[in-house]
């Protein structure tokens, strides 16, 4: 049982409320996450600002949320897979192949989606210690160098959530819950307990 509450408007911070009800105006409810990191507001407005950050970025909407599905699968976030996988499925219309296969740790079919999908995960596991040929093959795919480092802000804005998931237990939304995460059994072996 988690120690930590999932705030509602009028239980959070007099600072967090007005990101509540900006988060309630647009997406129609205030996710868990957002309730939770209510706690800190400070932490809420920094995810509420990353997240519109990133997207700014010269990454489409399709990359981005490669870019925030691989970085979730990677760092084990059952929320966040849920969240961005409806995300992509229903509000940017991915191609479900693309999605299914970032869930199960597979090639993405598109080649270039694959490349994006595969310099992330390097990133998030070598903890941005990429080698030269891991940039270049991302170069090599279309990317540019100003893209390097949106990813790098992708990676940030979801290490944000996603450990922070991890640490309050974040109840999944009943919105994400038709797509409920189960980690392959590669992922699930390297947690602790």
């Amino acid at each position: 049982m988690s120690q930590f509450k999932i705030h509602s408007i009028q239980t959070a911070p007099a600072i967090a409320q007005p990101l509540l009800e900006g988060s309630l105006k647009k997406y129609g409810f205030i996710p868990n996450l957002h309730g939770g990191l209510a706690e800190a507001p400070a932490a809420l407005k920094a995810y509420i600002e990353l997240t519109a950050l990133f997207d700014q970025t010269s990454l489409s909407p399709m990359e981005r949320q490669v870019v925030l599905l691989v970085v979730s699968t990677e760092n084990h976030c059952i929320y966040c897979v849920a969240a961005h996988s409806m995300i992509a499925k229903q509000m940017i219309k991915a191609d479900p192949a693309i999605v299914d296969a970032i869930r199960n740790l597979q090639p993405l079919p598109d080649t270039k989606l694959d490349a994006l999908a595969s310099f992330t995960r390097n990133v998030v596991k070598n903890r941005g210690v990429v080698c030269g040929q891991t940039l270049d093959k991302f170069i090599a795919a279309g990317y540019t160098l100003a893209q390097v480092l949106e990813v790098v802000l992708g990676v940030t804005l979801k290490t944000l959530s996603n450990y922070t998931n991890h640490i309050i237990d974040t109840p999944l939304d009943t919105a994400f819950q038709a797509e409920t995460w189960e980690e392959p059994a590669q992922c699930a072996s390297q947690q602790c307990a």
